[in-house]
């Protein structure tokens, strides 16, 4: 699995397809398309452009929260949050073979996750970020810290935790440090793509 994931932003289809043809024209290799208060029409044409893009870029492409659209399009996955569909309807409606991530903001989140064998943990936000409106509670590195040494105190196995939510370069070799296997970014990959590298070298 990937340990670079793009989210995508923009307010309008013409500035989120942009976006993601410049992180893909970059090297990204796994886009999640997101784009909240979208008109619906609008959204699902973004996903099947997006799908067609990644299907050309050979790259993992999994729509955020929208379950039947992804079924609609065939896109690679999902990933939804702890207020969404649950992770199990969700691999009734897929199959087993796609990617269902979830979102986590606390230890037992990430427990409640790991039961529903989520392929990977979305747990942020790391730092405030302006992309998310509901933000839910700040972790900052220590509580990431705090979560893997919980998870190791119970000699539970780590899953692949991606950090999420204000997350730049300068993070990453902390986050490692910490156990945590990759991250999403859309802020600083969306201001400038060619960042890109430097991520994937640096999660390497």
């Amino acid at each position: 699995m990937e340990k670079l994931q793009y989210i995508s932003q923009g307010f309008t289809i013409e500035d989120q397809e942009l976006n993601i043809r410049k992180a893909l024209d970059n090297g990204i290799q796994w886009i999640q398309v997101r784009w909240k208060n979208a008109p619906e029409n609008e959204f699902v044409r973004l996903c099947e452009i997006s799908k067609e893009l990644c299907y050309k870029y050979q790259v993992v492409c999994i729509i955020n929260d929208h379950v039947h659209i992804a079924k609609e399009i065939d896109a690679d996955g999902v990933h939804i949050g702890l207020q969404d569909m649950s992770v199990e309807a969700a691999r009734f409606i897929l199959g087993e073979e796609k990617i269902i991530g979830g979102t986590a903001n606390t230890f037992h989140d990430v427990l409640q996750r790991m039961a529903e064998s989520c392929d990977y943990i979305g747990l942020g936000p790391l730092r405030f970020t302006q992309t998310k409106e509901k933000l839910s509670p700040v972790l900052g590195l220590g509580s990431y810290q705090n979560i893997i040494q919980e998870l190791k105190e119970k000699s539970l196995e780590i899953p692949k935790i991606f950090a999420i939510g204000g997350v730049v370069l300068n993070d990453i070799e902390l986050l490692q440090q910490i156990g945590i296997y990759g991250v999403a970014v859309s802020g600083q990959i969306t201001g400038q793509p060619s960042i890109i590298n430097k991520f994937k070298t640096a999660l390497q």
